[in-house]
């Protein structure tokens, strides 16, 4: 599997109960394992992730995202991923207020801000969401502890510079790469735009 000089490969994850669609499990995660050297940074987008962290950490998974807005206790499901031996990351919808992460500050490593809503690719990139971004940015540096922000939806060249103004370090570019006539060149694109940003 070609990595196109991205960092993290990010590979989303559907119940079709959660979010409209459903892709693939944790067998699929498993037969991918063997092709790639990359962190595997896993995205659930499923209702009840707890239930299925022991399975994505086994099959290969380096970073496990849940929703907060999902029906696991928030808490008992970042200690199940790092108790798995992964590292374990909050996402919020566009409509879930920053707020609601600040009381795991302590104990995630990372939070996914979603800047489209999450099921589909290709969507359009919603610019106020920087403020989330701003705000948590701010917080997690009071915490004193190293906490990624990561940004997923809409990712181009141009909107990589937005959130890493705003306080991003980690992106997620789908479409712009999957779409481009040569996927490392979009990389290296990206790459420099969050850099000069």
């Amino acid at each position: 599997m070609e990595d196109a000089g991205a960092d993290w490969l990010h590979i989303d994850v559907m119940d079709g109960l959660f979010v409209p669609n459903l892709t693939l499990g944790a067998p699929v995660i498993k037969c991918l394992r063997p092709s790639s050297k990359l962190p595997f940074d896993v995205h659930l987008m499923i209702e009840n992730p707890i239930r299925y962290i022991g399975d994505f950490a086994r099959a290969g998974a380096d970073i496990i995202s849940f929703h907060l807005e999902a029906k696991s206790d928030p808490r008992e499901t970042i200690d199940a991923i790092h108790a798995a031996g992964c590292r374990a990351a909050v996402a919020i919808k566009p409509n879930t207020c920053a707020r609601a992460v600040l009381p795991l500050l302590d104990v995630v490593d990372m939070i996914l801000v979603m800047t489209v809503e999450p099921g589909f690719g290709g969507q359009k990139f919603m610019a106020d969401m920087m403020h989330k971004i701003t705000r948590l940015r701010k917080a997690c540096d009071e915490t004193g502890r190293e906490i990624d922000i990561q940004v997923d939806g809409g990712i181009t060249p141009e909107t990589i510079a937005v959130a890493a103004q705003a306080g991003a370090n980690v992106f997620v570019a789908g479409s712009a790469v999957f779409s481009a006539p040569d996927a490392a060149e979009m990389v290296r694109q990206l790459r420099t735009a969050a850099s000069d940003a």
